[in-house]
């Protein structure tokens, strides 16, 4: 093992470091015909016509894991499929923390599993908020250094773009991050919202900078939320150690295949098409709501969502919900207390927010509809 490696490891528990894990039937690359390993059932389930859930799943599905790396531009050993990022996180948290000892640091008001995970593992928590300013939030990460290496802190989690305030990081910004903490710290980018973004991934600034990984999912502009599959790409070394702490058999058959077609080239030239379609409504959305009496302000977004203030944001959210819309209520997070969060829909579905929101408010103005949305007639992603 090199002295990179090392360093590497050396911010895994020490109790972890040589862990295997639980040795499955699927973990052992056996051939046959005849499968009596795993205590399966020999016929298949009456209600399942393909019979493909009888037997125990691949628990990295070589095919999925292949197409997942190529999509992310990785090493499909660098990449570590689970149940949405969300696994992910907590992996990362169980296996780098030890409890009461080790601690985590986040940007709130910011993504919620992050101090979630923390408290679950009772590793402490390090918040340093993000700044609101003219260009919108953003973290202030000469403090993240600081509060990282002043706390001792195994994780560091930047989301890009940030949940639920929109703002993106560079790639200089979370490399400067990155050297910062070099053999003290995990830097972990949270891209689930990558692909609405203007900013290109971390991914490719990972073979400089080993203590960095990154967070993707098939949640949001693919479109399979329900499937939950997610992906952390890092080290290989680190990639062996999360998957010897993970279930034994993470990813259900039937996912995987959805995820597999889903990244087939014609799925993919769909989805590309459809998150342009939210970019645009994303800056319609952004003048339109602005105009709207009774809105205070509307951050920037490099996400499928806009995080706005309202001079009454209960009144706002109850004109919604009252015409059958529901919206992220963010007033009890940090700094948010009059605000929501709107996620980008069709064309049609944004016009009937600016309806319920222009009703809501006396002497607004008229909100142009969307003409992109007239004419697809509902059709739109």
């Amino acid at each position: 093992m090199n002295a990179a490696q090392d360093d590497l490891l050396a911010l895994v528990r020490p109790d972890l470091r040589g862990f295997a894990g639980y040795s499955s039937a699927r973990s052992s690359a056996l051939q046959g015909e005849v499968w009596l390993n795993a205590n399966e059932s020999p016929w298949p389930n009456p209600a399942d016509a393909d019979a493909a859930s009888r037997r125990y799943p691949d628990p990295q599905p070589q095919a999925l894991r292949a197409a997942l790396a190529r999509l992310y531009g990785c090493e499909a050993s660098q990449l570590l499929i689970g149940r949405g990022s969300d696994e992910a996180i907590d992996l990362l948290v169980r296996a780098l923390c030890e409890p009461g000892r080790d601690a985590v640091v986040t940007t709130p008001p910011v993504f919620g599993m992050y101090a979630v995970s923390a408290r679950l593992q009772a590793a402490r928590l390090i918040e340093v908020p993000l700044r609101d300013g003219e260009d919108g939030f953003a973290p202030d990460l000469p403090a993240v250094v600081e509060a990282a290496l002043a706390g001792a802190a195994k994780l560091v989690f930047l989301c890009s773009p940030s949940n639920p305030t929109g703002g993106a990081l560079s790639p200089d910004d979370i490399a400067g991050v990155a050297e910062a903490l070099a053999g003290r710290a995990l830097v972990v980018v949270d891209e689930a919202y990558g692909e609405f973004s203007g900013q290109p991934s971390a991914v490719a600034l990972m073979a400089r900078h080993r203590n960095l990984a990154v967070l993707r999912t098939l949640s949001k502009a693919h479109a399979l939320a329900a499937a939950r599959i997610g992906c952390l790409i890092a080290q290989p070394q680190l990639i062996a150690v999360l998957r010897a702490c993970q279930a034994p058999y993470p990813v259900p058959t039937p996912c995987a295949q959805l995820a597999l077609a889903a990244l087939a080239p014609e799925a993919l030239a769909m989805t590309r098409e459809r998150v342009a379609q939210l970019q645009r409504e994303r800056e319609r959305m952004q003048a339109a709501l602005q105009r709207l009496p009774g809105v205070r302000r509307v951050y920037p977004s490099q996400g499928n969502y806009l995080l706005v203030r309202f001079d009454d944001a209960d009144a706002a959210f109850q004109a919604l919900l009252g015409t059958g819309v529901v919206v992220r209520d963010q007033r009890a997070a940090p700094q948010l207390d009059d605000a929501l969060r709107i996620s980008l829909g069709t064309p049609q579905q944004n016009d009937r927010v600016l309806a319920a929101l222009q009703k809501s408010s006396p002497g607004s103005l008229d909100v142009p509809r969307s003409c992109e949305g007239r004419a697809s007639n509902g059709a739109a992603a």
